[in-house]
């Protein structure tokens, strides 16, 4: 599989027909190169794997699963992004297993993240969860009535008998590997992964290398682009690649520049999102040595590309030796397992503007840059070698004429064997043919698009996915939840959709309330943030309240989400009630990007607002924040609302929950809900005492016994306290006496 017209550095030899053949292949001539090196904390060195290491510990971990029956099974993988991981997913390859990989729940929303596991465990029917033991101590028991599976942690397999592992001949056709697709979380889909899928797409991947190149990535392997571009075609392409947590870099994305600059990075790539946060949060003043004139190839992709993100990231980082023609749009997706179309090295991006109103109306007309309709899209290049893309008509199945817009279709290798265990999906969107042709499959995308100069334009998406800060949102899911949030909101009348406001995509929410005395709308208005908050960590930028029977819908009922969405920016929905997040405003004309501060900044009025406004200053990587600006507005996504919460850590009630943080983005609304927790928290703590001061000496000793507190000490204030605390377990017992057995008395 070599091009021999392209000036890529040789490929695996072409007798190799799985991924196991090239890891053991490159583990013979390159042993002792470095293949991944793992930054921990985005900065040092903390670990590496060379090609020969990684085989072994492959083989190990491979001889381990075999032995509990893992060839041909499906095998639940829960690891942390890392060195474990890699070796993890290639002992389940060499095992013959197939391998699924999944998100590791979140232990501070355990409730909202176990969800979607179990829906993986279900659905790919898993003979084993394999995990590290950290992971799988959270899972066990909510685990333990699906059945089956069995848990095996990495700590408790021997690494020391890779030669007890036997090679399993199955051919480029045997399944490898289920990647679940992220959006959805009752109903997550496996895509179905064969090793021809993966040498095919990893190949017109690797067409785009050069010589020696190194490469960077820190986006999670439980992603497509994670996991095939920064696991698999290292190793295929047979490069090292620098590792760098997911948290390090959304803690200071200028990591990721940092390490592109020391190891003199050739490639490196990220959703739109991962390059906005560089731009939002870089300070010039700090980082005078960083030097990107290596990096020749930076791809980006993973969601809808802007024009404006790439842009800017060019105007502030052109200083540091980055190139323009660095950049290369890509278009792809899992169920082709990953890459579809691309630029070529060193072409560049292009950005073309189309009429808006043509776009609707599923036509190609160019308009100058400066028209008022002007909708700036940014060309994802053509198709790779080996493949067929196709623009089609989704009701008559033909290709449009040159100038329309249609669904995009793909023919090709890389194209997945389906999703599992739902065989009529598959054939609808696998198997799809063009009307008049008898032979060939094709896969439906659900995106729109066109050609244009050559260059795939994608316009919007026809299966309405919602991707806000590099997450999936099914509009459906966020629909229900807001559906069940209230009473008043009518069944089966409401949309979500998305737009771009204020240079960035939003969430806005639309639904049907009824026409009752019996609510009032701003309380309908407040469940619904509530619960978005809870269930998902969103704040919508706009939720509007209408009247029953004005949602527009489809002559059969069903709800028109695009037309929904049109209305809503002309103005044209017939509202009740409209919110939208505090601080939205537009930002100054002329402002040279969305973190600009407006006319109506009110600086921080308190100790505890100035200790507010600088946590998310310094989190969001902005200069000034005031008292009434939007966590959203200033660049804010549910990526970083984890990181805030920890650093807010010390200002925090106890029991303050994370979700309650998006209840009032502002700083001013975060510290009144601050104020008023610690009343709570003072009140319930005043009760206590109170109990305390009502008891005999002899009732308090006995209440410490039977916590497990020390005995004696007299009645000093942290014996006080420690009565107090105990007091606070309640009269069943105390944390102690926990399933898990880790006891929170001696801390309280």
């Amino acid at each position: 599989m070599r091009c021999n017209s392209c000036s890529a550095p040789p490929g695996p030899p072409g007798h190799l027909t799985s991924l196991v053949d090239v890891a053991r292949w490159r583990a013979m001539h390159q042993s002792d190169e470095p293949l991944y090196i793992y930054l921990k904390d985005g900065e040092r060195e903390s670990g590496q794997l060379t090609f020969g290491q990684l085989d072994r510990r492959a083989r190990a971990i491979a001889a381990e699963l075999q032995a509990r029956g893992a060839v041909g099974e499906r095998v639940l993988l829960l690891f942390p992004p890392g060195l474990e991981f890699n070796a993890a997913i290639f002992g389940c390859l060499y095992a013959g297993a197939v391998a699924v990989p999944a998100y590791p729940p979140d232990p501070l929303r355990l409730d909202r993240t176990l969800p979607r596991l179990k829906a993986i465990l279900r659905d790919a029917q898993a003979r084993l969860v394999f995990g590290t033991e950290e992971l799988l101590r959270l899972v066990r028991g909510p685990l333990a009535p699906l059945g089956a599976a069995e848990v095996v942690a990495l700590e408790a397999m021997r690494h020391d008998r890779p030669s007890q592992w036997t090679p399993v001949d199955g051919g480029p056709d045997r399944l490898c590997l289920l990647q679940y697709t992220s959006g959805s979380t009752g109903n997550p889909r496996g895509v179905i992964l064969t090793h021809r899928n993966l040498m095919h797409n990893l190949w017109t991947m690797h067409l785009q290398d050069s010589d020696g190149v190194v490469g960077v990535i820190w986006v999670p392997p439980y992603h497509d682009l994670g996991l095939i571009g920064g696991v698999f075609l290292p190793l295929y392409s047979g490069r090292r690649i620098v590792v760098i947590p997911p948290v390090a870099f959304l803690q200071q994305p200028v990591r990721w520049l940092r390490a592109i600059s020391r190891y003199r990075v050739k490639t490196a790539g990220a959703p739109t999102f991962g390059y906005e946060l560089c731009v939002r949060k870089f300070r010039p003043d700090g980082d005078g040595q960083l030097d990107l004139s290596s990096w020749s190839i930076a791809v980006v992709g993973a969601e809808p590309v802007r024009a404006e993100a790439i842009e800017r990231f060019v105007r502030t980082f052109e200083p540091y030796g980055f190139h323009p023609e660095t950049f290369m749009p890509a278009y792809g997706l899992a169920e082709a397992v990953l890459h579809v179309t691309g630029g070529q090295r060193g072409e560049g991006y292009v950005i073309r503007s189309f009429s808006g109103r043509a776009l609707e109306r599923h036509r190609v007309e160019e308009v100058p840059p400066d028209d008022s309709d002007a909708r700036r899209l940014v060309g994802c290049g053509r198709p790779v070698p080996g493949e067929r893309v196709v623009i089609v008509d989704p009701r008559s199945r033909r290709p449009v004429a040159p100038g329309g817009v249609g669904e995009i279709w793909v023919q090709s290798p890389s194209v997945a064997q389906g999703y599992w265990n739902r065989p009529r999906q598959t054939e609808r969107i696998f198997r799809a043919r063009l009307a008049g042709e008898a032979n060939g499959h094709y896969l439906r995308t659900g995106d729109l698009g066109f050609f244009h100069e050559g260059q795939l334009f994608v316009a919007g998406r026809l299966k309405e996915l919602i991707i806000l800060g590099g997450r999936n949102f099914y509009p459906q899911d966020i629909e229900l939840t807001v559906r069940n949030s209230h009473p008043a909101l009518r069944s089966g009348s409401g949309a979500a959709f998305s737009c771009v406001m204020e240079g960035r995509e939003q969430l806005v929410v639309v639904h049907e309330c009824r026409g009752s005395s019996r609510f009032r709308l701003e309380d309908v208005v407040a469940k619904i943030r509530r619960e978005l908050a809870t269930e998902y960590l969103l704040t919508p930028y706009a939720i509007l309240l209408i009247p029953g029977g004005t949602l527009p819908r489809t002559s059969s009922g069903k709800i028109r989400r695009r037309a929904c969405r049109g209305m809503f920016l002309a103005g044209r929905l017939k509202v009740l009630i409209e919110w939208r997040a505090e601080g939205w405003e537009p930002a100054l004309a002329g402002a040279a990007d969305d973190s600009s501060p407006t006319a109506r900044r009110v600086a921080p009025r308190t100790p505890l607002e100035e200790k507010i406004a600088a946590v998310w200053a310094d989190v969001l990587g902005v200069d000034r924040v005031g008292v009434e600006d939007n966590f959203f507005q200033l660049g804010g996504h549910s990526l970083l609302v984890t990181q805030l919460y920890f650093r807010l850590s010390d200002l925090l009630p106890i029991d303050l929950p994370l979700e309650r943080l998006l209840e009032q983005p502002t700083v001013a609304g975060l510290a009144k809900l601050i104020l008023a927790a610690r009343l709570e928290q003072d009140a319930a703590l005043a009760e206590r005492l109170q109990q305390l001061e009502a008891m005999s000496e002899v009732e308090a000793e006995r209440l410490l016994r039977v916590r497990g507190a020390p005995a004696g000490g007299g009645a000093s204030g942290p014996r006080t306290l420690q009565v107090a605390s105990a007091l606070q377990s309640g009269p069943g017992g105390s944390g102690s006496d926990s399933d898990d057995g880790d006891g929170d008395g001696a801390e309280a």
